[in-house]
C-alpha cells in the first residue's frame, strides 16, 4: 500500500460517522438507500459523500444492480494496516508476554520499567 493510499485509508477512518457505516456494512452489502435510512440524522447527499470518501480509500466497493447501487466492506486495506503496524510488533508482545508468564509461575516480581 502507497502512502498515498495509506493517508486515504487513515482519512476515511477518521470520522466516526464513516467508521458507523463500516460497521453496518460488515452485516452483509447495502443499497445506498438501506445505508441512507440506517442514518436518519444525514441527508442523502451526505450519506453518498462519506460512502464516495470510503470508496476512494478502497474500503467500500459498489456495484450497480439495475438502478440500485450494492455497497460491500472490503477488508483489504484494513487488513493491510494491521499487518503494516501490528504484525511487526507481535513478536515482541508474545515475548515479553511469555517472560511475564515465566516470572508469574516462579513468583519473580515482573520489572515494569
Amino acid at each position: 500500500m502507497s502512502a498515498e493510499e495509506l493517508d486515504q485509508v487513515w482519512k476515511a477512518l477518521g470520522d466516526g460517522t464513516r467508521r458507523e457505516i463500516l460497521a453496518f456494512l460488515r452485516e452483509g452489502p447495502r443499497t445506498t438507500s438501506e445505508v441512507v435510512e440506517q442514518f436518519p440524522h444525514l441527508t442523502r447527499f451526505g450519506v453518498m459523500k462519506h460512502i464516495g470518501v470510503l470508496r476512494d480509500a478502497n474500503l467500500v466497493l459498489s456495484r450497480s444492480e439495475g438502478p440500485k447501487r450494492m455497497n460491500s466492506l472490503n477488508v483489504v486495506p484494513i487488513r493491510q494496516i494491521y499487518e503494516q503496524l501490528v504484525d511487526r510488533y507481535q513478536d515482541l508482545w508474545a515475548g515479553e508476554l511469555l517472560a511475564m508468564k515465566r516470572a508469574a509461575e516462579k513468583g519473580v516480581p515482573v520489572d515494569d520499567s
